[in-house]
């Protein structure tokens, strides 16, 4: 059955539930992955951010998506300074306005959240890095590098062994990043119980709520607010966007008018009685 927005009860509970994570910063208006996306997720209000990590040949966590050097030629054998050299800028998709934005370093990039213990980074483990150098090498150099704010950071992968890892080893909270929504996939997130669980909206099947536990869904790619208020009568916890802008107004825009009717509907109640 559709879900009816119209619905009250429905209204109410996909208001509690608008929890959004910018995912690599702010990336429909800037460079994904990059400082700048990040600060300007923070000043949209963003307190829930996602972030890409490889470790280069010498061992420093960069902030990056392995996919994106793996059109680098021998990027498997770049030093962090030589990766950190590598322009970002998207010229395909914003020209020439962020020439000159380069790779930032974990470390670095963290350096954003300096002064900002309301916000919580999901640093998202390459699985080029994982493979390369092993789960144990990965997780103890970004463990390092994210000491200073360990409290606000939560480990995140596709890779099932190395968020296990992740919690028994090292003692994050984790997020494992299904490869897809089906019963063999939910015997396994059953069993570990993340904190938090994400999926592609594409995985999902139409109109079914979302498998229930003590875990939280995050789901991207989300950049509507009908889309938002779907899942959260579904049962999703958090919707996962690049256009971090837009929603976020959707989003503030719909709370101010659930908080007027409420006020109105106390003083209809209070006028009646």
């Amino acid at each position: 059955m559709p879900y009816e927005f119209g619905d009250a009860r429905v209204r109410m509970r996909a208001f509690r539930l608008l929890h959004m994570v910018a995912r690599r910063g702010n990336s429909r208006d800037f460079p994904e992955n990059t400082l700048s996306a990040l600060r300007s997720a923070i000043a949209l209000g963003a307190r829930f951010v996602e972030i890409d990590v490889h470790l280069s040949s010498d061992g420093v966590p960069m902030v990056v998506y392995d996919r994106q050097l793996a059109r680098v030629a021998d990027f498997a054998e770049m030093s962090a300074s030589q990766i950190g050299s590598l322009d970002v800028s998207q010229s395909d998709r914003f020209g020439e306005r962020f020439s000159g934005a380069r790779i930032a370093s974990l470390a670095s990039t963290l350096d954003v959240l300096d002064g900002r213990p309301e916000i919580t980074a999901f640093i998202v483990l390459g699985q080029t890095s994982v493979i390369r150098f092993g789960r144990n090498r990965v997780l103890s150099q970004v463990v390092r590098a994210l000491k200073p704010v360990r409290s606000r950071c939560v480990l995140a992968s596709v890779d099932l062994p190395t968020i296990h890892a992740a919690r028994t080893t090292f003692g994050y909270p984790i997020a494992w990043m299904l490869p897809k929504y089906d019963d063999h996939t939910r015997l396994k997130y059953e069993a570990l119980q993340p904190e938090y669980v994400f999926c592609d909206r594409a995985h999902l099947p139409a109109e079914s709520p979302l498998w229930r536990g003590p875990w939280r869904w995050a789901i991207y790619e989300v950049d509507t607010l009908g889309t938002v208020l779907e899942l959260a009568a579904r049962g999703a916890d958090f919707v996962v966007t690049k256009d971090v802008r837009s929603l976020s107004e959707a989003m503030r825009k719909h709370a101010a008018a659930h908080a007027v009717a409420r006020i109105d509907a106390r003083v209809a109640s209070v006028t009646r009685s």
